[in-house]
This record gives C-alpha cells, structure tokens and sequence, in this order.
C-alpha cells in the first residue's frame, strides 16, 4: 500500500522518516518551496528537523495536493488543525474514495468547532470505519532522532488499526491498538492546553510541586469533559498511553512548544507576541477557545481551561487566575 503525508512542519517530517523504514515509494504534500528545494538537493526538511536525514530517492515531494492524495492508498494528514480546512479546500468527496485517512493533529477545526475525524467525516463523507488516529506520547525531536517511542493507533475499524501500526513499526517505533477514536482526539486536544497551563505556572515561578497537583487536576478535567461530551459508555482507562501518558510527555518535555508558550505567557508576553515570536504552531492557544466554547453545551466542570482562556482571549492577569486556581485544587 502507498502512503501520502500531508503537512510541512516537524511532525510531518519525523513521520516521513518513520514511513520510510517500511515503504519504498513515499508521497509528501508541502507549499513550502524551500522544502522541496532541500529534499531534492540536501535530503533533509531545512525549515523544520534540519538534522534528520531522509531518503530522498523514497520520496515524491510536490505542492500539488490533488496529485498526491491520487497517487496514494493510505493519507496520512499532519497539518496543523487551525489550517486543515484551507488546505483541503481543493478536495472534493470523490478524491477520498477507496483511501484510508489517518490523522496526526491534535487539535479542533475552528471552522466548524469538531474533531479532525467528525470533520472529515461530515465535509467529505468519510466514514469512521476509513478512519484513524495516530496519539502519543511523542514528540518529534525524539522520534526523528530514533529514540525508543510508543504510539497508539485509535479506529472503529481493528483491520485498518493493525494495518497502520504494522506499517509503523520499526526498530525505534512500538504501537498499541485502540477503537477510542473520538476519546483520543479530544485528549490530544486538551492535553495541549494543560501543557500550555503547566507552561504559565513555570513562567509565573511555580514550582513542580504545584505543577505537579496542576496535572494530576487536569487528567480528572479531561476525564469528565469527554465523558459528558461523548456519552458514549466507553470504559476508558485514563492511566494509559493515549491519555495519561500524552499528557504527561507534553507538559514535561522541554521539546513541547504548548509549554513553551505558556512559559512566554507567564513571563509577560502577549499572546499575540508570544505567536510572534514561535516557528511553530502551538495548538493549545486554538483548542482553549475551542473546548471552552463546546463547554457551553456540555458543562463540565474545567476551571483550567477556563482560567487559560480568560488569560490568552480576555487578556486576565496570569498571576490572579492561578492564585484562584490553587485555592480550589484537591
């Protein structure tokens, strides 16, 4: 089976590199010129992972997505959610026919304010059993540079599932099987507005005692927030993988850039100059403005992501909101 991955950035490209340990023939959709240009000549990615080497020769790079989604059996998207729609625009439901579609996002199409599978689904008809999700913990860095990583591989669809984590398993790259499709997404989502939490409370000269009470109170907001959101009857244990795990990994790693962002936020940046001044798309800044406007409907109570909102959209003092914060936390 040819795989197609679609998106630029750092991901993308650790992705690329994972890829071509089990395929020997690789399409890969960027705009970005320059990185088509530095494929070709260099084989590596010069705007994001310049040190991981890639085989170019694998490689069919193009800006042309409509070329490349037809050259493919499974899609394999890793575009930043905030611009997925944009990027797909040029598609229609007939260039999704017979393929697999695998997610790498984390995070909400602000569009339409859904999940990256609920969106496909609905924008392009493709249902939930040609669907999958691919979730943490990992990080990019770590993976392109061949460090032992375990992901999980979530779909309605166990055949599509075992399909997709036998074509990434390597030496460096172990994964699990889930059908929690939508439950792994919103964790993805909200484990970067956590880290961005985490991120503040560093900036604001919090210690890791009280960072540590600060995740522990996130795992249980995204717990309920799921279970009222999706009342679906799922048994999900929260310590796994998927859930505790990537949670973990992003609000700890000195690679998470939602933790980074925070960290500027803390320090007194603007969010607007915090966005500035990063390469990278820091997902937690959109998803805080989209899971606290879904929380409208569902009602859970998630006093974090409230207090991250208020910060980076109503410009609240960081200092106050956390204050409040830990008068509460159990």
């Amino acid at each position: 089976m040819k795989i197609a991955i679609f998106g630029s950035g750092s991901w993308a490209t650790a992705l690329v590199k994972v890829a071509q340990e089990n395929h020997d023939e690789i399409f890969w959709w960027v705009r970005e010129k320059e990185i088509v240009c530095g494929l070709k000549t260099h084989n590596h990615n010069p705007l994001y992972l310049s040190e991981c080497k890639l085989k170019a020769d694998k490689i069919t790079i193009s800006d042309d997505i409509k070329e490349i989604i037809s050259r493919a059996d499974d899609l394999l998207f890793v575009i930043p959610s905030y611009f997925l729609a944009d990027a797909l625009s040029p598609l229609s439901e007939k260039d999704f026919k017979n393929k697999s579609v695998i997610s790498a996002i984390k995070g909400i199409v602000p569009q339409t304010n859904q999940i990256v599978a609920a969106f496909l689904r609905d924008k392009y008809n493709i249902p939930y059993t040609n669907q999958a999700v691919i979730s943490g913990p990992s990080h990019a860095e770590e993976v392109a540079k061949e460090y032992l990583t375990y992901l999980t591989v979530a779909s309605e669809n166990s055949l599509l599932a075992n399909h997709i984590a036998n074509n990434l398993n390597c030496n460096f790259l172990r994964t699990t099987i889930s059908n929690d499709i939508e439950g792994i997404e919103y964790i993805g989502i909200m484990k970067n507005i956590y880290a961005l939490a985490v991120g503040i409370c560093k900036g604001l000269s919090f210690g890791d005692n009280f960072i540590s009470v600060l995740v522990c109170n996130g795992l249980q907001e995204m717990e309920d927030f799921i279970n009222l959101c999706l009342k679906d009857n799922k048994q999900r244990n929260m310590n796994n993988l998927a859930y505790l795990g990537d949670l973990l990994v992003t609000a700890y790693s000195q690679h998470s850039r939602n933790r980074t962002f925070g960290q500027m936020i803390g320090a007194g940046y603007t969010a607007c100059s915090a966005k500035l001044e990063m390469k990278m798309v820091a997902e937690g800044y959109y998803s805080a403005k989209c899971i606290y406007e879904l929380n409208k409907n569902v009602k859970a109570k998630i006093p974090i992501v409230d207090a991250v909102y208020k910060i980076l959209y109503q410009e609240a003092s960081a200092c106050k909101e956390f204050s409040l914060l830990a008068k509460n936390f159990k």
